[in-house]
């Protein structure tokens, strides 16, 4: 009887995916915050510019490009391949979408805090 639900469909808006990502780079070590997408047009369709993130989807495959700015004293190449592994992790689960790259941009790297504080 359950069955019976399962003929609809779900759409999830881009800037849910942009939501996603996001958040999910965010959430590893090392990341500050995110960098403001340099210019240029995404042929797809452009979201999430201000987000530091920019996702094009085709034919359920999703391409995220994420601009970084990482704290001081971390690892560049050990943050970056963790923030590809939980984005591509959160899109894959929450949406089930096929992932067809994400692409790290680190755009800088934050002062210490304590040093312009002094």
């Amino acid at each position: 009887m359950a069955d019976s639900y399962s003929q609809g469909k779900t759409t999830v808006s881009p800037d849910v995916l942009v939501t996603i990502a996001r958040l999910s780079a965010l959430s590893v070590p090392g990341v500050s915050r995110m960098a403001h997408v340099p210019g240029g047009v995404n042929r797809l369709f452009k979201r999430g510019i201000g987000d530091g993130v920019r996702i094009a989807v085709e034919d359920n495959i999703v391409v995220a490009n994420l601009y970084l700015i990482l704290k001081q004293s971390v690892n560049i190449r050990e943050v970056s391949r963790n923030v590809q592994h939980q984005v591509g992790r959160a899109l894959q689960e929450m949406v089930g979408m096929d992932i067809g790259g994400i692409e790290i941009h680190i755009e800088d790297i934050d002062e210490d805090e304590e040093a312009g504080t002094a």
